[in-house]
């Protein structure tokens, strides 16, 4: 565990451009993100994408766009595009940043089906923990999930985060009630998530098809036993 008889907390995170061999993550910017995120996340057929969010149903794009307007005083959005196409792809949002504590968090995450089945989606998350670890020296990064969104806490628990609890009755949400679900990455933690991220990122780990080879789970428990040993 870190010392922290001296720290002084971390520097805020601010609007930040990330790259690596597949993507580049950009902050938000609606004159030049919103039509492309809203024609990548499917149109109206945002609505079921976004099931899980505690937003309202959208019913064009300026509606969404409102909304993104809304939540940037206290998110981060930023968004995916290709390398390769070029096209935006995503979005996700660095979210309840506590610098004097080190602790922030992941959210407002949607994935377009463009990269579905890619190392896109993977390869995001790894620069976006690598920047609150490496860069900005958290102590801790955080992913909430509705605890009903399986596929959400599927994907944490892939890129590492470790499930800490469910938060009963946490919210309302779309007129229902929101169990929330929260999972975690610690400083002592990262070096072993990062160096699975990285070797499951690696070319090699890929076939001439561009199937994995190894799966991340899986190389992330033998680094983990390797470090313990």
């Amino acid at each position: 565990m870190r010392d922290l008889s001296t720290f002084k907390g971390c520097p805020a995170p601010q609007p930040v451009t990330l790259s690596g061999r597949f993507v580049i993550i950009e902050p938000y910017d609606k004159a030049s993100h919103l039509q492309p995120l809203w024609d990548a996340l499917g149109g109206l057929g945002i609505n079921p994408l976004l099931k899980y969010f505690a937003c309202p149903e959208f019913a064009d794009v300026a509606a969404f766009g409102a909304w993104l307007d809304a939540v940037q005083g206290g998110w981060l959005v930023h968004v995916f595009r290709s390398k390769a196409s070029g096209e935006v792809l995503g979005m996700a949002s660095y979210m309840r940043a506590d610098p004097a504590n080190g602790v922030v968090e992941v959210g407002g995450v949607a994935h377009g089906s463009a990269m579905s089945r890619t190392p896109i989606a993977t390869e995001v998350h790894y620069l976006m923990a690598r920047h609150v670890f490496d860069d900005l020296g958290y102590r801790r990064y955080e992913w909430k999930c509705h605890n009903d969104n399986a596929a959400s806490k599927t994907a944490a628990r892939r890129y590492g985060f470790t499930f800490e609890g469910v938060f009963r009755q946490h919210m309302v949400s779309k007129g229902g009630n929101r169990d929330t679900a929260w999972f975690s990455i610690i400083d002592s933690e990262w070096p072993v998530v990062k160096a699975a991220f990285e070797t499951w990122l690696s070319p090699g780990n890929f076939d001439e098809s561009g199937h994995q080879l190894r799966r991340m789970d899986d190389i992330r428990a033998e680094l983990a036993g390797e470090t313990a040993a």
